[in-house]
């Protein structure tokens, strides 16, 4: 996968993406650019992808990289089963227009 720089360093991108990725999962939906949603996707449909198969090594996963133990639960016990016979496409981007202060493309990302 290309990883774009999204101008931070690798630590700081990391940290970005794990603390949106939490953040989506607890709020089901998160405003965020464009640049950022691209990058969001994938690790967010690969972690509702462990979640759904269920057992403690995908546990111990999610764990490892979403930032809240209760968000993790949620994601096990009620995100993941509403995704069962589903093979994946769980989240959805919105595009909504360019922010007022900067112009960056915004977008929503929800789960579907």
């Amino acid at each position: 996968m290309n990883q774009a720089k999204l101008g931070r360093t690798s630590a700081h991108r990391k940290a970005m993406l794990r603390s949106i990725v939490t953040s989506l999962f607890e709020h089901e939906r998160v405003r965020t650019t464009e640049g950022k949603a691209r990058q969001l996707e994938p690790v967010a449909e690969k972690l509702i992808t462990l979640a759904k198969r269920g057992d403690l090594h995908a546990r111990r996963l999610v764990a490892g990289y979403v930032r809240s133990d209760a968000v993790t639960k949620k994601l096990f016990d009620t995100i993941a089963p509403r995704y069962k016979d589903r093979q994946g496409g769980y989240v959805r981007t919105v595009k909504l227009g360019e922010r007022r202060g900067d112009a960056a493309s915004e977008v929503i990302v929800e789960l579907v």
